[in-house]
């Protein structure tokens, strides 16, 4: 169990390729503000990822691909605020690294300088391979996304499991070395067969973090809503709950509203108290 105010290791891309070589697991959890930052830090998860699936958990859009670059420094920087120990990855939001190198360049520079990431992450395969190499040369870490990549949903035609076919397997395990070669530090792999996501970890030398691609992974990524049950709209197969957290809240809330309408709360021991000399000369 971890004793939470100890010293812990500060994670960076350097303990990520060591955790690699020593065959210890990874853990990554989705962070977007502060206080769950802090909390998340302090647990000892070794890297925080600020998804754009923000849009989906925190601003309510339909889907990732109406998630802008403010959305995305704002959120970075308030959970590097939160975050001292855990790796801060940060997604690089649609067509913010599609369009051109430059702009891919340009953008992670911003979501270091500006949202304080350690890190940044993108999605794609050998198309993405010069924007990775530019940016890396920029003294700018990358950590690539592979299998489901939400922002090409349109184009997957839905949620679904990635490299099922000969074909399709292929080109995963090819896309993997490609980012590898590219100088991605790590790879996550959503939505992919265990023996897939388990042969191309062997393949690589970078950690490779899954997200409902088995547990032969060298690390593995959830939601954080999801995992406590605070997200309903929809639940991944993936998706394990460490606790019903939204069950809790909502008890909560409804418990606040029953006793402010009832007149209960605040009690006098809510109060604060002034004398009554001074009350008697307002009148």
């Amino acid at each position: 169990m971890i004793q939470l105010g100890v010293d812990i290791m500060k994670n960076t891309v350097l303990t990520f390729k060591q955790a690699k070589e020593k065959g210890e697991k990874l853990s990554m959890l989705t962070s977007y503000d502060y206080s769950t930052a802090k909390l998340v830090d302090e647990a000892g998860v070794n890297s925080i990822l600020v998804g754009d699936s923000l849009g989906n958990v925190i601003l309510g859009y339909e889907d990732t691909i109406s998630v802008t670059m403010e959305d995305m420094i704002h959120h970075s920087a308030a959970v590097a605020r939160g975050a001292k120990n855990a790796l801060v990855v940060c997604d690089m939001p649609f067509m913010s690294y599609q369009t051109s190198v430059y702009d891919a360049v340009v953008n992670a520079g911003r979501l270091m300088k500006e949202g304080r990431a350690g890190a940044v992450k993108l999605e794609g395969g050998k198309e993405v391979c010069p924007q990775i190499k530019a940016i890396v040369a920029a003294g700018i870490p990358v950590c690539a996304h592979l299998g489901l990549t939400p922002q090409s949903i349109n184009a997957f035609g839905g949620f679904k499991v990635q490299g099922k076919t000969e074909a399709a397997a292929k080109k995963l395990l090819e896309d993997a070395k490609a980012v590898e070669e590219a100088g991605a530090f790590a790879v996550v792999l959503e939505c992919v067969p265990s023996k897939l996501a388990e042969l191309i970890t062997k393949e690589l030398s970078i950690p490779t973090i899954g997200i409902g691609a088995g547990n032969v992974c060298d690390g593995q990524v959830l939601v954080y809503q999801d995992m406590l049950g605070m997200f309903s709209d929809f639940t991944p197969k993936f998706v394990k709950k460490f606790a019903d957290i939204g069950s809790i809240m909502r008890e909560a809330f409804a418990a606040y509203d029953k006793e402010v309408k009832a007149g209960t709360f605040p009690s006098k021991e809510h109060e604060f108290t002034i004398s009554e000399e001074i009350i008697e000369k307002l009148y």
